[in-house]
This record gives C-alpha cells, sequence and structure tokens, in this order.
C-alpha cells in the first residue's frame, strides 16, 4: 500500500503488460494510475491524490 495525504493506495503488477498500477482505496470515485517502476508508480500516485484533491475541491 501506498500513502500520501491521507489517502491509501493499492498496488498491482501486470505481468502482459509489465507495468505497476493501482488505485486510491475507500473513496467513491475510480482514480487510478501506473508506472513501469516503483518511483514512477510513486509519482504517479502522488500526481493522482493530487488530482483528486483538487476535484473535490472544485466540486465542493
Amino acid at each position: 500500500m501506498l500513502e500520501y495525504k491521507g489517502y491509501l493506495g493499492k498496488i498491482e503488477y501486470s505481468e502482459d503488460d509489465e507495468v505497476l498500477h493501482g488505485r486510491l482505496e475507500f473513496i467513491r470515485d475510480l482514480v487510478t494510475y501506473e508506472g513501469t517502476d516503483a518511483k514512477s508508480l510513486k509519482a504517479a500516485f502522488h500526481e493522482a491524490v493530487d488530482d483528486y484533491i483538487a476535484f473535490c475541491e472544485a466540486e465542493g
């Protein structure tokens, strides 16, 4: 599991695509992220969380 700003993210690996991917857990919306290695996955996760927070603030 990844954690950032109070959000948790699941991590999975796709052998077919050779990609790490995941989604935010415990929220109503579907927010996903992916990366080719641990560093890029973590960066994508942080970006997904920041984008989700901005979306929630804009929607009220």
